[in-house]
């Protein structure tokens, strides 16, 4: 499919909303790259929120964006369009992040030396989000996440995590 039939697929979702792609109102997305509408068809709503992060598209009110898309219900619209849903099959089975290659793709991911990880996380390398209720920087708002976490898991002194996933070099945490 060409990027146009793209754009217009996922033009028919948001128009239901009243959302227009590079449209006036707060609510509308403005695309940044092109290659977006290809990734929303493949991935979804995983693909929304991805190519956002990845500075993709903008759009001023994300919350009413939100607010006016959930409610038409895009996944249905995609079920129902035959060859969308054949194009998206297709794609699946021909899927080059298919499991099988999972491991090159891990490798080129994650074995790129620490550099760049060191100065994109915080002293832990912890790989999450942060939480920046009263933080100053990154450092202070992993130690607020990491707080919260204890609190809400009730633990006390002397109790101990097994957190998997939890960065790269053993830091003691402290709750």
């Amino acid at each position: 499919m060409k990027t146009y039939k793209f754009k217009k697929i996922v033009q028919s979702i948001l128009s239901p909303a009243g959302i227009t792609i590079n449209g006036s109102q707060p609510w509308d997305i403005q695309i940044k790259n092109e290659n977006f509408y290809q990734r929303v068809i493949n991935d979804g709503s995983l693909g929304l929120g991805e190519s956002y992060m990845d500075g993709w598209w903008e759009c001023e009110r994300l919350d009413d964006f939100f607010c006016r898309l959930l409610p038409t219900q895009p996944e249905d619209k995609i079920k129902k369009n035959r060859k969308l849903l054949f194009y998206i099959l297709s794609s699946a089975i021909f899927n080059r992040g298919r499991k099988s290659r999972a491991f090159v793709i891990g490798e080129n991911h994650y074995d790129i030396g620490n550099d760049l990880f060191r100065n994109m996380l915080d002293r832990r390398m912890v790989y999450s989000c942060a939480y920046w209720k009263e933080a100053e920087d990154l450092d202070s708002a992993q130690e607020a996440k990491l707080d919260l976490i204890c609190k809400k898991l009730g633990l006390r002194p002397g109790d101990r995590v097994l957190d998997i996933g939890c960065g790269w070099e053993h830091v003691p945490l402290s709750c």
